[in-house]
């Protein structure tokens, strides 16, 4: 494939890094923002999320220093699709979603890639710290983990496809934050120290509850989040919530309940419209079920795997077994119960420094 590639540039200093990298590598690059939210999203600054108009200006001037092409793309519909609607869906449900898992699983790879095929750059380069290898035995592309244990991101990767990760620059993967920084200063790039995104950049506020609701007084048939009942694992009724929307698994703060010990959000019953609380021992479970499955370094776990796992993307791994139950389903049995496994989150496996793959958690209480 000729050594072209389109680089995806948030405004921040690791793709800005990730370009300067990827052209000092020989490649031919164009840099290309994704406009991923409306005008009214995204038209006042916020320095906390990315994809604001100072986000755009910012990687503008990165690739202009670079003397590369840069281009907006405008994905606005399927991020709305695939990603905000995703992120509602998963709330209604009882479910606690991770987004930006969904944007780089369905906008900036699966459709960026595709669009960069159509021009005729077969690659694409991200700020991520990880690594891709391909293995010279079985011939399938690894996905590995960053070398610098602070910043790695490979947990955000893991549904990616073969065909994917063997496109896939990740220039950043061997490197330390600090060292991309001391990069970006050395070239004079305008981000080198600029602070990185932490928001969900559509709900730039934090409050998830205002805008499900926000969302769904545009509907024709919005749905409603009436107040319920808050229940023990008993069964016992404590008081009333303010809908399911507000409340996600190991939550303690915000109950508006007044207990003689700590208690916290076990369970959310959409079918009911209760929201079951428990002691902090009770959020505690060894077993989780995945669902939505996807595999990297292998087709399928035959047989039951030692792996190390994480079910939040800033836990510490744990050992634990892997057992493929279904062509689309995993159960992996923790050595020591796991603190608020919550439906939604994505659980990921790990043998060393390879993902093996992951899925999305249905089932951890």
């Amino acid at each position: 494939m000729e050594k072209k590639a389109i680089i995806a540039m948030s405004g921040g200093v690791d793709s800005s890094v990730a370009a300067l990298l990827c052209q000092q590598q020989g490649f031919d690059c164009m840099g290309v923002t994704l406009a991923l939210t409306n005008n009214e999203d995204r038209g006042i600054p916020q320095e906390k999320t990315c994809c604001s108009v100072d986000d755009v200006a910012d990687a503008r001037s990165v690739a202009f220093r670079l003397g590369m092409p840069f281009y907006v793309f405008n994905f606005k519909d399927a991020f709305r699709r695939e990603v905000m609607g995703r992120f509602v869906q998963a709330y209604e449900n009882g479910e606690t979603p991770n987004p930006c898992v969904d944007c780089n699983r369905y906008i900036k790879f699966e459709k960026l890639m595709r669009r960069g095929e159509e021009i005729g750059y077969p690659y694409v380069a991200t700020g991520h710290y990880a690594r891709v290898e391909q293995d010279p035995q079985t011939g399938r592309w690894l996905l590995k983990k960053g070398l610098d244990p602070a910043k790695d991101q490979s947990y955000m990767l893991y549904s990616l496809t073969q065909w994917e990760i063997s496109r896939l620059l990740l220039p950043l993967g061997g490197l330390t934050k600090e060292r991309v920084r001391e990069l970006a200063e050395e070239h004079g790039f305008i981000n080198a120290r600029k602070r990185d995104s932490q928001d969900i950049c559509f709900v730039p506020d934090g409050d998830y509850a205002a805008f499900i609701r926000r969302w769904e007084e545009k509907k024709e048939d919005p749905k409603e989040f009436p107040p319920g009942e808050f229940v023990g694992t008993e069964g016992q009724v404590y008081g009333q919530h303010k809908g399911i929307i507000h409340y996600t698994v190991g939550q303690r703060k915000g109950l508006g309940l007044s207990f003689p010990q700590p208690m916290y959000v076990c369970k959310i019953d959409t079918k009911k419209n209760q929201v079951v609380l428990g002691k902090q021992e009770e959020l505690f479970s060894r077993e989780v079920t995945a669902r939505d499955i996807n595999l990297i370094s292998q087709e399928s776990i035959d047989t039951p795997m030692r792996v190390k796992a994480r079910v939040r993307y800033r836990q510490m791994e744990q050992p634990a077994t892997a057992i493929q139950t279904g062509p689309d389903e995993l159960q992996v049995i923790f050595d020591e119960p796991q603190r608020a496994i919550t439906p939604g989150q994505s659980l990921v496996l790990y043998d060393g420094e390879t993902v093996v793959g992951g899925g999305k958690i249905v089932l951890g209480l």
